[in-house]
Parts: C-alpha cells; sequence; structure tokens
C-alpha cells in the first residue's frame, strides 16, 4: 500500500517523538532502532524511509526536544511582561514535576554529559538548540533593561541546568526538593523578578 506525503510526515512525526522520549529515559548510546519503532507502532523494516542511520536519528530527535522546548517556553512566557515571563519559566524549570518528567524534560540538562560522544551533526542539533534558549533568555533579560543581557543569559541557564541536574541525582526528596526552590529564590532575586 502506498500512502501520501502526509502519512509520511506524521509517521516521521512520530518516530521523532519516540525517539526524543527514548533518548532522554535511555539515553543516545542505549536507545534501539527496534524498541524505537516499536514504541511509534511501527515495524522496523520502514526505519530507512525515514532515516539514513542511528545517528541521522538521534540529530534528529535532538532538534525534536528542543522544538517541545520551544513550545514549553513560550507557554510558560507568552501574554506576560519580562519579569512574569522569566519568573514562570524559572518556577517551571526548577518545579519537582520538570525534574520528574524526565522523558520530556529539558534537552541540555538530558544530554549535556552525552555530547563529546556523538555526531558532529547530533553536536551541531545540540547546540543550535542551546543557542536558542540562551537567545530567548536573553531578549527576555533585555526587555527588564539588563545592561548584558546574553552574558546574564548564560549565567542564568547554566543555573538552571545546574540545579535541575543536581536535584535529579539527589536520593533525598526534601533535599532535591529544596535545591531545586533555593535555586528559584535565589535566580529572582539574582534576577529582581520578586518585590
Amino acid at each position: 500500500m502506498r500512502y501520501d506525503a502526509e502519512h509520511k510526515q506524521k509517521t516521521h512525526a512520530k518516530l521523532l517523538k519516540a525517539a526524543a522520549k527514548a533518548i532522554r529515559i535511555e539515553g543516545p548510546h542505549r536507545i534501539g532502532v527496534a524498541e524505537v519503532m516499536a514504541e511509534a507502532g511501527l515495524t522496523h523494516g520502514g526505519f530507512y524511509a525515514h532515516f539514513a542511520s542511528k545517528d541521522d536519528l538521534v540529530a534528529a530527535a535532538i532538534g525534536q526536544m528542543f522544538e517541545e522546548a520551544r513550545a514549553r517556553f513560550a507557554q510558560e512566557t507568552q501574554d506576560r511582561t519580562p519579569a512574569q515571563a522569566l519568573g514562570a519559566y524559572i518556577d517551571f524549570y526548577l518545579s519537582p514535576g520538570h525534574r520528574d518528567a524526565r522523558s520530556r524534560g529539558c534537552p541540555i540538562a538530558a544530554l549535556a554529559s552525552d555530547l563529546p560522544r556523538l555526531s558532529k551533526q547530533a553536536v551541531e542539533e545540540f547546540a543550535a538548540g542551546a543557542a536558542w534558549l540562551k537567545a530567548a533568555l536573553a531578549a527576555q533579560l533585555a526587555q527588564l533593561g539588563r545592561a548584558d543581557a546574553e552574558r546574564e543569559a548564560s549565567s542564568v541557564l547554566a543555573e538552571l541546568v545546574g540545579a535541575l541536574s543536581l536535584a535529579r541525582v539527589e536520593p533525598d526528596a526534601k533535599r532535591s526538593d529544596a535545591i531545586l526552590a533555593d535555586s528559584r529564590r535565589a535566580l529572582k532575586q539574582r534576577l529582581q523578578l520578586e518585590k
């Protein structure tokens, strides 16, 4: 049976979502093509109609992960003042829900330590996505009148990713929650987001 282009696009999108979820949970080196195809409800044989190799799949899935991150950033920030937008994004990013949502969470926190071992294409996808998030934070900071918004955005992003990563590896739930709460409070205070 022949399928139209729209069907192929929908199937491709389904594969990318399944691969993005698997990479966040298992890591890029531990996912299997057959498992991703099965998760998407497809057979292994159709893989090469969508991707040239597993490396190609991983790179495309990283791009998908950042598309999801962009959508979440927009959801948290739209129709808000810059101060409210940054506060809302910090609250989301450093929340117990985001910490616990490893299958849907930030690709930077999920993949940063794996990047040196990935393909050049995957590294480029990751770098482009991270640059976009930094620029989005910088745009909000610039609207707040921050003098060096780009530099400050780098620091904010590092603090967000670092705090989330530390909270995820803390085995004690109360201490993990405290890492998130303390980091939220400190970031908001430093950025003067709360009166």
